[in-house]
């Protein structure tokens, strides 16, 4: 079994930054990812609201950046290793992966959320021949073809923006009457001539060997219609990635995100959560970039048990 200080299970933007910090400190850390680097901040096809980018940044240069300098500091991360289980031995935790044990003295979960399905029928069955959760992954492969984003928020109007770009029409379908999204995406959508379609919530997902059209209730008129689309997109909200801390009894909300106190800590002594895994309401980039920073410094002091962590926990 491998033995590391500071294991962190996650390497998107909360996961990068508590590698930064715990490594900067002299920790012997280490970062396991499920899937590649980044999480789904790398699948963001612009980022305009993180501070030291007047002019925007795409997710993916974000998160290399992050990498980067995490690996820089001596960081090792290893992707494609999902987490399955998380065990508290006294002292130590011992994280299982698909792969091997590890034994750690403190963990960090920055495991993040993964998109929320829409559960109609035809949505599993078209996964991968029209069906997507994420534009900048798929979206080359609609160029010049019409396109369905689902959702009222920034991924959904960020996604719609970008796929106006490539896609020769652009429909964009919220279940309310106003989007969620930040004023400045409501503005762009306009200039691109997104066509929104409020109030419309997608029942079916229909096609042969590939996506031909939706089924659309609008809950104005009561009535269904169906819409000829070749490709949806899908951005109807988050579920953590919380499940392997259940046998840990790391305490979560009803929803499975986990809770933390304001340094970061759960309820398990020497277990930390930052970023979109946690219950805290504003999912964004840079209150994960805090909540790691917090995490792996208190994972530090936890740890190492300095002079004025010691006053702190008297």
């Amino acid at each position: 079994m491998e033995q590391w200080e500071l294991l962190i299970i996650g390497a998107g933007p909360a996961g990068l930054t508590a590698g930064i910090y715990g490594a900067r400190s002299g920790l012997k850390t280490l970062l396991l990812e499920s899937a590649v680097q980044g999480g789904m901040a790398a699948t963001s096809p612009w980022i305009a609201n993180y501070p030291g980018f007047p002019e925007g940044i795409t997710g993916t240069d974000l998160v290399e950046k992050m990498l980067s300098q995490c690996k820089r500091f001596g960081a090792t991360v290893r992707e494609s290793e999902g987490v399955v289980d998380l065990r508290v031995q006294g002292e130590e935790k011992i994280t299982r992966t698909d792969h091997k044990e590890y034994e750690s003295k403190a963990v960090v979960i920055a495991s993040g959320s993964r998109h929320k399905a829409l559960d109609v029928p035809g949505e599993d069955e078209f996964q991968g021949k029209g069906v997507s959760y994420c534009a900048v992954c798929d979206g080359f492969f609609f160029k010049g073809k019409r396109v369905l984003v689902v959702g009222g928020g920034n991924s959904a109007a960020m996604s719609a923006l970008y796929l106006s770009n490539l896609a020769s029409e652009v429909y964009l379908a919220h279940r309310r009457d106003q989007l969620r999204a930040e004023e400045a995406y409501v503005k762009e959508l306009a200039s691109r001539k997104v066509r929104l379609l409020w109030s419309s919530e997608v029942k079916a997902i229909k096609g042969d060997t590939a996506v031909k059209s939706v089924a659309l209730f609008d809950g104005r008129s009561g009535k269904t219609r169906e819409l000829q689309v070749d490709g949806v997109f899908i951005y109807v909200g988050e579920v953590p990635n919380s499940e392997f801390a259940r046998k840990a009894r790391v305490g979560m909300d009803q929803a499975g995100y986990i809770i933390t106190d304001p340094f970061q800590r759960t309820n398990v002594s020497g277990v930390y959560a930052a970023g979109d895994v946690t219950s805290c309401s504003i999912k964004q980039i840079g209150t994960a970039v805090g909540q790691a920073i917090i995490a792996a410094t208190e994972a530090f002091a936890y740890i190492k048990q300095p002079y004025y962590h010691k006053q702190k926990q008297g």
